[in-house]
């Protein structure tokens, strides 16, 4: 037996309630990842952190959200999306409440994996409670508004996170999800339908069976990697914990896969996922260009403040471009999509990105903002605006309805592991460690190769989506009346099929 047929509207309070919730959680998580990188160098200053201890601060965070979000998806489909959001929504705020009470960068580091095993819950709860609760005729509308405000509150994090850290302290970044989660927690119990997959199998007494092997081997594979990239320049990269990790993770991630391909469809990732091959190219594009955001996110913030000399606030000013295209681009793009298809915006999306980087490469110290830093931020923010929505609407009509959380949440996982490897790699690579982000020289040669590796990263979308994307058939699939659909994706309640 299915679950009831999807009946929210958009024009009435219980859709536009939904929306809210879903739109407030999803900025609570984001905005708390951005605002976290503007406050890297104060924090790493109040406590004595190392290049290594930022790059913990940030990807224990990536860590538990990409490990888990898959649990987490799952959860939200078998036992209730409504009530595991909810979870995810109170586990967040305590977590984010230790995060600011945080005395040492062990203690903070800890709270952050902590806290993006709430946004585990939470994340992918918030997509797919409008995926499975709109009527198919607003469920475009729906997805497409809370892309566009959630990439809002991912740029505006920067501005308020800097705005806070200023005006009080790095600690208030934390401390603000604690007014959204309330706002969240009414409006979700006030206005949410609850909805889950009434399809998936049950054994014993009633008791949901749950792939735990496969998301402990997922975890432990991202965990090794991300340890061994991090370790490597104070330890060396032959030393034998560094190489330990990094064999550890590889063994995990190929049992891991091993595993899910055994369990079928009781698997924590089906394998059914994958007969779309649309589904798949369209997630390794996404690690590619998650990947270069997490890296530009991570330097940008460090290289504004401790080599141009900005406040934390004008590091979170300067970024602004991104909200308003964002705001303004992310609807009209996502009705291109459906329109034309998602391989012209994913192609050209990039491309624009990756010359914003480039012009970025030449500010140094004592740059203006307008000439220096606002041309690159602008072609940053356009490309940004032409990827993400079509991306996000293409992905989730790529697979059957029944498979929304874990398709949602296997998105969100392919683009925390980008930005966790960028994260972890890039210093690495760069040769940044030790306090060299609080030296100048050190830091812009460091800052100007990262931006190059990110440049490489989005032509590689870029590239990807064109040799790998379809363009439109001649005809388009049949959509729910009401409903238009890109040509190359099939609709969301077929069986996925390759492009």
């Amino acid at each position: 037996m299915t679950a009831p047929a999807p009946a929210l509207r958009t024009g009435t309070a219980a859709g536009r309630g939904t929306l809210l919730a879903a739109i407030l959680a999803s900025g609570m998580v984001f905005l708390d990842s951005t605002a976290v990188n503007v406050a890297l160098p104060r924090l790493g200053a109040e406590l004595g952190a190392t290049v290594a201890g930022l790059q913990w601060t940030v990807n224990g965070y990536l860590l538990m959200l990409a490990a888990f979000v898959l649990l987490g998806g799952a959860l939200g489909d078998r036992f209730g999306r409504r009530r595991i959001f909810l979870l995810g929504v109170v586990w967040f705020a305590v977590a984010s409440v230790l995060c600011g009470l945080a005395q040492g960068t062990g203690a903070l580091i800890a709270a952050r994996f902590l806290q993006g095993a709430g946004g585990a819950l939470l994340t992918p709860g918030s997509l797919s409670v409008l995926q499975a609760s709109f009527h198919p005729d607003d469920r475009g509308k729906a997805i497409g508004t809370w892309s566009g405000l959630s990439g809002v509150s991912t740029a505006l994090g920067p501005l308020l996170g800097g705005w806070l850290i200023d005006a009080f302290s790095w600690r208030w970044i934390f401390f603000i999800n604690l007014p959204l989660a309330v706002a969240v927690l009414v409006a979700t119990m006030r206005w949410v339908p609850e909805s889950r997959d009434e399809s998936v199998s049950r054994t014993g007494a009633g008791q949901r069976r749950f792939d735990l092997a496969g998301t402990l081997l997922g975890a432990l594979g991202l965990g090794g990697l991300t340890y061994a990239l991090i370790d490597a320049p104070a330890r060396g990269a032959g030393s034998l914990p560094v190489l330990a990790s990094a064999l550890a993770g590889v063994v995990a991630a190929v049992v891991f896969v091993l595993v899910e391909r055994r369990r079928g469809d009781t698997a924590m990732l089906p394998t059914a996922l994958f007969a779309s091959r649309l589904f798949s190219v369209l997630n390794v594009f996404t690690v590619l260009v998650y990947a270069a955001l997490g890296g530009f996110s991570f330097f940008l913030a460090v290289y504004l403040q401790n080599v141009v000399g900005w406040s934390a606030l004008l590091t979170g000013l300067a970024t602004m471009p991104l909200t308003l295209l964002l705001l303004v681009g992310s609807a009209r793009a996502g009705a291109l999509s459906a329109r034309i298809g998602p391989r012209l915006p994913l192609t050209v999306g990039p491309v624009v990105a990756a010359a914003g980087l480039l012009l970025l490469r030449r500010v140094g110290a004592g740059a203006s903002y307008w000439t220096d830093v606002l041309p690159g931020v602008v072609l940053f923010g356009a490309g940004l605006t032409l990827v993400v929505a079509p991306l996000t609407a293409s992905v989730l009509a790529a697979v059957a309805d029944r498979f929304a959380g874990v398709a949602s949440g296997f998105n969100n996982a392919a683009s925390r592991v980008g930005s966790l490897l960028a994260v972890a790699a890039l210093p690495l690579l760069v040769g940044l460690s030790g306090r060299g982000y609080e030296q100048q020289a050190t830091l812009t040669g460091a800052f100007r190769g990262a931006m190059l590796w990110c440049v490489g990263l989005l032509l590689a979308g870029a590239a990807m989506a064109v040799l790998l994307i379809h363009p439109p058939a001649r005809e388009a699939p049949r959509a729910q009346p009401g409903q238009q659909l890109p040509a190359s994706v099939p609709p969301a309640e077929r069986r996925p099929r390759g492009v």
